[in-house]
Formats: structure tokens, sequence, C-alpha cells
């Protein structure tokens, strides 16, 4: 497929700008483009996610990515729609920087004739005065426009209301698309559909200042079940950083996903090809117990950003987890990861299984507990926990232990030190 139909295919394609026109610069033309984050977290999450493999889709098909982590606009924020933004200090932003340009780096490629390259917003934003600011670039940007745009309107019709500094956002941005277009003959910038209205701010100066036209290609927000996007403001962040989110808690999220949107997930998340989804697919209306799609989409992404290894070690701890693995041979930081995500208590050698079936709410009391392992249907560390006054002891795992009931309801269990 040529790229544009690659993308339309695999519904990346939310909104752009002229679609002829786009499409034609994009299939039969190469071009330099921006994506862009703000640092304001020390991890990039989902939702940047398929922002970077959306760029590396367009790198490999020839066009020159450009990554833009924005030390200027990370110190304002972009307007939230409920309430202002907490600044964080020059120092924070500036180490955060570090972090997601690190992150960045790992999927594109900066090697060949179509090189990726890093840029910082503060670069050209830190020296400009305010008066070249306001006299530069704050008159060609028009305030009833400006507050038209959905995020501004949102604030300004909420009790919080907005700053002077988040009101001036889309200016900053708008200012970096120019920047590019100037430095890199950059002529399209990737962003979220939610972003569309900071997106166009670039556009259109772009247009006033040089009388030339750019381009714009939206993605779709990645929503949970409940609608609900993805990402920090919406305290439901799936994290690229291993020690936000843990490679296990990363495969298990794209394990668990629903049968109605793994086949999307699929197509936007991975590099599996068309013929390949095309037959997961048709196994999910076949054989959706078998959850094959689901399996491959989290072996896949978890690949992607963090290893073939931990991909293997987050297999291997599902399985072990559940009775068909030994717990034995997992890692202690795997093991931890995995524990920590389930419903967990600490505990003692000598601590009654009975208190910890309840301590954990496997059960709802003691003497459920009791029945439970009267009826053959609690293990410890996957071994059948056969007598009532049975204690923790030595059976546990170095500091842990996996407490079961029946075939699927885990918990997890941390000695004390």
């Amino acid at each position: 497929m040529k790229i544009w139909d690659e993308l339309k295919w695999r519904g990346l394609i939310a909104q752009s700008t002229d679609e002829k026109v786009l499409s034609d610069l994009l299939n039969n033309q190469t071009v330099a483009f921006y994506i862009g984050f703000d640092p304001t977290a020390p991890s990039l999450h989902l939702g940047n996610l398929m922002q970077i493999l959306t760029a590396k889709r367009l790198q490999q098909a020839g066009h020159k990515p450009i990554a833009l982590v924005g030390g200027a606009t990370g110190l304002i924020g972009d307007p939230k729609p409920t309430a202002e933004r907490v600044l964080n200090t020059k120092e924070t932003v500036s180490g955060w920087v570090a972090k997601l340009q690190g992150q960045a780096q790992e999927f594109l490629s900066f090697d060949g004739k179509n090189a990726a390259s890093l840029v910082n917003n503060l670069d050209w934003t830190e020296p400009m005065s305010s008066i070249d600011f306001l006299r530069d670039i704050g008159k060609h940007f028009r305030v009833g426009k400006m507050l038209s745009k959905d995020a501004v309107s949102a604030r300004l019709n909420s009790d919080a209301g907005i700053s002077f500094t988040e009101f001036s956002y889309q200016i900053l941005q708008g200012m970096d698309f120019l920047e590019l277009f100037r430095r890199n003959n950059c002529v399209l910038q990737i962003g979220g559909s939610d972003q569309w209205g900071n997106l166009t701010s670039g556009t259109d100066l772009i247009h006033k200042v040089e009388g030339k036209s750019a381009h714009i290609l939206a993605t779709p927000l990645i929503t949970d079940s409940e609608g609900k996007k993805f990402g920090k403001s919406e305290g439901n962040a799936i994290w690229l950083d291993a020690e936000l989110t843990s490679p296990y808690a990363f495969y298990q999220f794209w394990l668990n996903v629903e049968d109605s949107n793994v086949i999307n997930l699929l197509k936007v998340f991975t590099f599996v090809s068309k013929i390949e989804i095309e037959e997961l697919e048709n196994q999910v209306a076949t054989e959706p117990h078998l959850r094959a799609a689901q399996k491959r989409l989290a072996l896949e992404v978890t690949t992607l950003v963090h290893s073939a290894q931990a991909a293997e070690s987050a297999i291997a701890a599902s399985q072990a987890l559940f009775g068909q693995g030994d717990l034995e041979s997992l890692d202690a930081q795997t093991l931890a990861a995995a524990l920590g995500e389930l419903p967990n208590t600490s505990a003692k050698l000598g601590d009654s299984i009975v208190d910890l079936l309840v301590k954990t709410e496997l059960v709802a009391s003691n003497s459920a507990a009791r029945r439970a392992i009267a009826e053959g249907g609690v293990y410890l560390n996957n071994q059948k926990v056969e007598d009532e006054q049975a204690v923790l002891d030595a059976a546990i795992l170095g500091t842990f232990a996996v407490l079961r009931r029946g075939k699927k309801t885990l918990a997890g269990i941390f000695l004390e030190k």
C-alpha cells in the first residue's frame, strides 16, 4: 500500500488538512514533518506512542521526522478542559526533556538520508524578548479566533477560567511550526485530534507570515471501554517508562483489551501486516476464547517498547502465576512487578493462610476461607493447600508468595523484613 492508504487502513487519520494535496505529498514526495511532546511528566505514555509509531511509519516510507520535546511549552502546559495546570520548576522540566528525548530516540532512526532529528523549542523561544514575541508573532493572532478554540472556550465557561499563560500556549505552538518550517522546510505536523485547535495555529501562522501552505495530520484518541482517553490528566496513563508501568503490567494491559477493540489496536500499535491482521480478525470471530489477537498484540507492543526479553518474561510470569509455569524460574523483579499488579498484602512467616485469604479479599470471611481450602480450591505458589491450619512457611519464593483461589483469582504476598 501507499503510505496514505496504509495510514487510512490502520485508522490513523482522524482529521487532516486537504486530503488530496496531503496524500499526494506523502505518497509521491519526501517531506520533513514533526511530532511534539511536552515534558509534563517524566515519561511518554500510550497516546504519545501512537504519534511516535505514526512517525516511524512515515519514516519507513521515506519521510524525515523531527521529534520536538517542548522545553518551552512544557513550562506552560496546554490548557486542560477543566483546570489550570500546576507549573513545574525549570529544573524539573529540563530533566524531563532529557528523559523524553531518550525515549523518542528508541523508536526512530537517526541514520541515513531521511535521518530523524531531535529539537527543543526552548532553543529558539528563550532567546526571544517579550517585545519581539509580541511584535513578530503575537500580532498575527486574533483574539476572537483564539477564544473559539475548543480547549480555551471550555475553560472560559468553567469555574476555573483560564490564565493568560495557558491562553498563550497556542501561540507558542504555532511559533514552533513556523520555526521548523523555516529551519528544516518542515511542512507537516502530526498530533492528536484533541489538539486540532493548537495544530491549526501553526498552519495559520505560516500562511500569514510566509504566504505558504503547511499541513496537519491528526490521529484519533485512544480510549478505554468507557470512552475515556488514556493519559496523565485522566489518571489512567500507561507509561513507556518501565519504572512507572512495569513490562508485566504493560503486557497485561494489551492482553486484556476487549475483543471489540483488539483488531483496531493491532492496526495502530503494531507493524503486523494486513494479511496477518485479517487472519487474527477471523480468529477473534470464530475462536475468541483463544485470545490469539490479544496475545499477538501484547507480544508485539511489549517487544517494541521494552524488549523481546521483557515480553518473554511477562509471558512466563503470566503463565506461572496461573499454574502453567515455574514460579521459581521468574526473576525477582518480574515477580515483584507482577504481584504488585494484584491485590496484595504484607505478611510474616507463620501467618495463617486463612487470615491471608481474608486479608487479600480472595474470600469474604474465615469460614469461606476454610471452606475453600476444604474444597481443594486454594494454592500457595501453585501448591494446593490441604490443611485449614496451614501457615506461610519456607515455601515462600524469597520474599514473595502467590496465593490463588480457584483457577483465576490471585493475590500477592510480600514477606515483611
